[in-house]
């Protein structure tokens, strides 16, 4: 976050967020302390050594921050995106005419209590929590919900989120407004990056779906790179801990919006191509496992299963003429 960006977050937190000064402290060193301790994810005993204040004063700033980024929520996230056009010529999206976004799953390491770390333990052993992200092409959140354990299955979360007063407004799978790639088929980008070529109507579709979902994979990417405390655990109640989550994600897309050149991105961006170079199709079993881990028992639609069949085939014929 450049100069420009930190000035203009303090102002919209002071007149929007209700974030108010102390005697002692200003509102930029209150956001300054919060972002350092999360960015680098500080203990509380190195930030008060750092900005010459207590440990007490320390936690309160940083928890008052928080709350008053979660209240520029309407603000922050994309609450209208805009949809693939017809005449859209990105080989990525142009087959999604339309589409608004993409949606994934991904695990954030937190610290509970021993008493709940069975229900935040994840299917490799390690205690997490679940948490939902939609996103536009552009990589900034349209919605974000942080609250579920770790052993909660994608679909459970999905669900969850679909059915909350204003919550996420997609259906299910191969329903309306949700297009779900073909399971037991080929999926991860891998695959093509090494050279297999599809054979298959419904090879060449989730290759398709899977380019086009790859922006949610590097959306929660670019947000773990900027922000460390959400890269190993935190000592803070599981409550704060989702607040922050959702904290880092608005202010995520405000330093999208905001800033025309976004240096972490560009690191971020760099190190995936040099993992690419480096790793063969390691993960290949996990990401197909997440990737099929979607909704089928539940509001399906025949309508939208027809449609994604004729999508399918339109890509494979587009596929074999070129």
């Amino acid at each position: 976050m450049n100069r420009v960006t930190f000035i203009k977050l303090c102002s919209l937190l002071q007149q929007n967020g209700k974030l108010k000064a102390t005697r002692n402290i200003a509102i930029d060193e209150m956001v300054a302390i919060t972002l350092w301790v999360l960015a680098h994810h500080t203990k509380n005993r190195v930030a008060k050594c750092l900005f010459e204040r207590s440990g007490e004063t320390v936690s309160r700033v940083v928890n008052k921050v928080i709350m008053s980024i979660i209240r520029l929520q309407e603000m922050f996230l994309v609450t209208r995106p805009d949809p693939i056009l017809d005449d859209s010529t990105d080989s990525t999206w142009k087959w999604f005419k339309g589409c608004v976004g993409t949606l994934d799953g991904t695990f954030i390491n937190v610290h509970v209590p021993v008493g709940d770390r069975p229900r935040y333990r994840n299917r490799k052993g390690e205690i997490d929590v679940n948490v939902l992200g939609a996103c536009t092409r552009n990589i900034q959140f349209i919605y974000v919900l942080p609250s579920w354990e770790g052993s909660a299955a994608d679909g459970r979360v999905l669900r969850d989120a679909i059915r909350r007063q204003n919550g996420l407004q997609v259906r299910y799978t191969n329903s309306e407004e949700f297009l779900a790639p073909f399971r037991g088929q080929r999926y991860h980008l891998n695959d093509w990056r090494s050279g297999y070529q599809p054979t298959t109507v419904e090879e060449i579709f989730n290759k398709a779906h899977v380019s086009a979902r790859n922006v949610i994979e590097r959306c929660f990417g670019v947000l773990k790179q900027r922000w460390a405390i959400l890269r190993s655990p935190a000592f803070y109640s599981i409550k704060v801990q989702n607040m922050i989550i959702m904290a880092y994600a608005l202010l995520h897309n405000f330093i999208r919006q905001d800033m025309a050149i976004d240096l972490v991105e560009l690191e971020y961006d760099r190190q995936q191509q040099q993992q690419q170079q480096h790793e063969g199709n390691d993960n290949e079993d996990e990401f197909e496992e997440q990737a099929m881990e979607t909704i089928t028992n539940i509001g399906t639609s025949d309508e939208w299963t027809t449609y994604r069949s004729t999508l399918a085939t339109s890509i494979w014929n587009n596929y074999r003429t070129r």
